[in-house]
């Protein structure tokens, strides 16, 4: 063993109550054909609701069972299948995520936030605090636990679908997707905004665009965190010396257009996004700070990240 080996830590078992529990059987351990699925030691097939039919003509090669918390059974059907690419379209956008908007786009659309967590929070609370109050070990403090754990199935499922729905039409409306590289670790340090980060699900959303880029042929370009897409004015290339969360709207200071916040940061990053894909990754945007006066100014080897952005 690997513990006893020294060559890893103490094993760590386990939770019947934290952990999903499941189990996977290999292809000895079950028979799969027309839609049924019969399990080892079983004699009839299990009763399943499919959420999608299985590729034609592929024999899944392992099956596993899980149950979550909150005691919905779930079973995975592994098999190899390869996406067909989506036709190729020369559409480009900049989706800038937020907490007011989910995304907003550089065509000008903006996503609402539809704010999974806080449609749900006054159920949670009072499940939450009808399970503190059940005494530990009792029967009715295991069913006050699924009870909260069902509602907060509720919100990851409906999040999800969200996610899912929004992420897909994206990929198949544009060839080419640009976004920001969020450090949503750190930004969860931030007390009066983590719960509203946790919900809005940045990460999520992120991890979906990037393989359902790679199924379909598509592009998707990560911007550097230190680029100002907020501060910088999509129409003359100023850049403005702060940025407050609570300024929505403000002029630039060259050229008096008016800007919405999240609008003219899609634009920019849709253009940092084309100087990346035109002039290499050098073309990045890059921080360096003064030790004179203080500010951050910008460094470019390519052409001003501004390259690209239509004037409006």
């Amino acid at each position: 063993m690997a513990f006893r080996g020294k060559r890893s830590r103490f094993p760590r078992f386990k939770s019947k109550r934290r952990s999903r529990a499941s189990a996977e059987y290999t292809r000895s351990a079950f028979r799969y054909a027309d839609g049924r699925l019969v399990l080892a030691k079983m004699t009839e097939p299990l009763d399943i609701v499919w959420s999608r039919p299985l590729p034609a003509d592929v024999v899944p090669s392992t099956v596993t069972v899980s149950r979550d918390s909150a005691g919905r059974w779930f079973v995975s059907l592994l098999c190899e299948d390869t996406p067909a690419p989506m036709p190729v379209t020369t559409k480009a956008v900049g989706i800038d995520a937020g907490l007011m908007a989910l995304v907003a786009l550089s065509t000008g659309e903006r996503v609402t936030n539809p704010r999974h967590e806080r449609r749900d929070r006054e159920r949670l609370v009072r499940a939450q605090r009808s399970l503190a109050r059940k005494e530990k070990g009792s029967k009715n403090r295991a069913k006050a636990r699924v009870r909260v754990a069902r509602i907060h199935a509720r919100i990851a499922d409906r999040r999800r679908d969200h996610l899912h729905k929004l992420t897909t039409r994206l990929v198949r409306e544009n060839q080419t997707l640009v976004i920001e590289d969020l450090t949503v670790r750190n930004m969860l340090k931030n007390h009066k905004l983590a719960r509203a980060i946790n919900d809005v699900a940045w990460r999520e959303l992120r991890t979906m665009m990037e393989y359902k880029t790679a199924w379909y042929g598509r592009e998707l370009i990560t911007v550097d965190r230190w680029f100002p897409s907020t501060r910088l004015c999509s129409a003359c290339g100023a850049l403005a010396e702060t940025m407050p969360l609570n300024v929505r709207e403000w002029t630039g200071g060259n050229c008096g257009t008016t800007h919405d916040r999240d609008e003219n940061a899609a634009l920019n990053l849709l253009a940092a996004g084309l100087a990346v894909t035109a002039w290499g990754t050098d073309a990045r945007p890059q921080r360096e700070s003064s030790s004179r006066s203080g500010r951050s100014v910008l460094k470019q080897e390519a052409p001003p990240a501004t390259v690209g952005i239509p004037s409006p």
